[in-house]
């Protein structure tokens, strides 16, 4: 599904991308902004949650700056979500991973720093 990531850059089945982006149930959601920059809450990704995936996988950037609030982090356990936390060139290949064996995973992408 996600076929190039590069420092700002996403192409995701055909389409190219230069802002942060999430994938939901295989649609992509575009220009994602958390209130928080660098920091993902509940409210950053509530449609992810009201999708209820087995998995989410948050590309982190390139620098692995995100970080991901512990009430976030409690929400997923307690749906049954597994969160994978990654730079994103990493998260891109968690994700298409997981997507190819058929799993219900949603993804959180920051394409920069």
């Amino acid at each position: 599904m996600i076929e190039e990531y590069r420092f700002g850059i996403m192409r995701v089945s055909g389409k190219t991308y230069s802002s942060d982006l999430k994938i939901i149930k295989g649609r992509v959601v575009p220009e994602w902004w958390r209130g928080q920059g660098h920091f993902v809450d509940i409210m950053d990704v509530e449609d992810v949650l009201k999708a209820e995936p087995e998995a989410l996988v948050l590309g982190c950037g390139a620098s692995n700056l995100v970080r991901v609030s512990k009430p976030l982090e409690k929400r997923l356990a307690q749906i049954g979500t597994a969160l994978h936390t990654q730079p994103t060139a990493q998260a891109v290949e968690t994700f298409n991973r997981l997507f190819s064996q058929g799993k219900n995973v949603a993804g959180a992408f920051h394409l920069g720093c």
